[in-house]
């Protein structure tokens, strides 16, 4: 199996943008010490601004699942949560690259 990606769809709580990227990065800065293995991603709508989608590659399954699993995650995902509506997060794998 290739590098796996997380990905979430983030709609964020109007007004709270600007809150939300600075808790996604303190999260991301978390996660990299937890088996994040390059710069993840996180992208604006440029049609909806209160809609953003992030995602970044990992050293292996074992590693997301892991990360998924501890208190820090949690922690992390609390906080983003007071910025957000709702939160749609998934784990992806290559099955073509051309």
């Amino acid at each position: 199996m290739e590098q796996p990606y997380t990905h979430t769809t983030w709609r964020v709580k109007p007004g709270s943008e600007d809150e939300f990227v600075e808790r996604w990065q303190e999260w991301v800065d978390w996660s990299h010490r937890q088996g994040l293995a390059a710069p993840a991603l996180l992208l604006r709508d440029v049609e909806e601004p209160s809609t953003f989608v992030s995602f970044g590659p990992w050293e292996d399954l074992a590693a997301v699942r892991s990360w998924r699993t501890l208190a820090g995650y949690q922690e992390r995902v609390a906080r983003l949560s007071e910025t957000v509506e709702h939160f749609e997060p998934r784990t992806l794998e290559v099955v073509s690259r051309r």
